[in-house]
């Protein structure tokens, strides 16, 4: 029983903390709890983030998700949600992240924008985008959800800090004048095996488009995008279940290769 909106929304943002720090999935939120709003559930990543940050985690960065309109549908939602990327979220390239220290994960082929000014919302359009960003590089975002089965509404994946797991950075960085973000091709492979394609108008029209609703979103809120944070502009494709021992590389067209491998 809750005793007031605030304590409950501490409460599951440190549900979500153990579930995160267990690597032990928990029931949806909306099925205890079929009011929650998106509000709400922001509230709770609030939470959450501030248990990790607590724990000594730095924030580097930003994550768009929900970018594609097969999504958009599945959620029955209009515009993507956000979530904070720290520092012990980074996986280096070729590395190898250990399976069981996550708990249904899966694979996304992003871009990721390095920025080198702030940029803050409200009227920031994509020519500010490419104006503050230093580089864009191939990266993969290996979503996982602290929600059994993935059995997810927005709701839910908006509290579980947008369903981040870890992401890792392609070596490669390019200027983002130097690439059509928009038309930009993606293959994913797993195990040497083409599974996904994909383009950069996967995400809202374009990677640039995303970076631009982030800044303007947080604008309202009164945030912003600081100059050397990481933001992952959104998946290009289609996401793939990662099991141990998978091996995973994305490469895109003018901006290089990025892989990681599953122990």
């Amino acid at each position: 029983m809750t005793t007031s909106p605030e304590l409950d929304l501490q409460a599951l943002g440190d549900r979500l903390y153990a579930a995160l720090r267990t690597a032990t999935p928990i029931d949806p939120l909306t099925a205890s709890h079929p009011g929650l709003s998106i509000e709400q559930a922001y509230g709770i990543q609030q939470r959450l983030n501030a248990r990790r940050l607590a724990d000594g985690e730095r924030v580097v960065g930003k994550k768009i998700g929900v970018t594609s309109q097969a999504v958009m549908a599945m959620l029955g939602v209009g515009q993507p949600d956000f979530g904070l990327l720290t520092d012990a979220m980074l996986v280096h390239q070729g590395a190898t992240i250990e399976r069981g220290a996550l708990i249904q994960p899966k694979a996304e082929g992003e871009i990721a924008f390095l920025l080198k000014r702030d940029l803050q919302g409200p009227g920031v359009g994509v020519a500010d985008v490419l104006a503050a960003t230093e580089c864009v590089m191939p990266c993969f975002e290996i979503v996982d959800s602290r929600i059994r089965d993935w059995k997810i509404k927005i709701q839910d994946t908006v509290a579980d800090n947008a369903s981040c797991g870890v992401f890792v950075l392609g070596s490669q960085a390019v200027s983002p004048l130097k690439v059509d973000l928009h038309t930009c091709g993606m293959v994913l492979e797993k195990n040497g095996e083409v599974v996904v394609t994909g383009a950069g108008a996967a995400a809202l029209g374009s990677p640039l488009n995303a970076v631009a609703w982030l800044a303007n979103t947080l604008g309202r809120l009164g945030m912003g995008l600081k100059a050397g944070e990481v933001i992952l502009s959104g998946a290009l494709g289609a996401m793939v279940p990662a099991l141990p021992g998978d091996q995973f590389r994305v490469s895109i067209g003018g901006l290089g290769d990025c892989s990681v491998r599953f122990a």
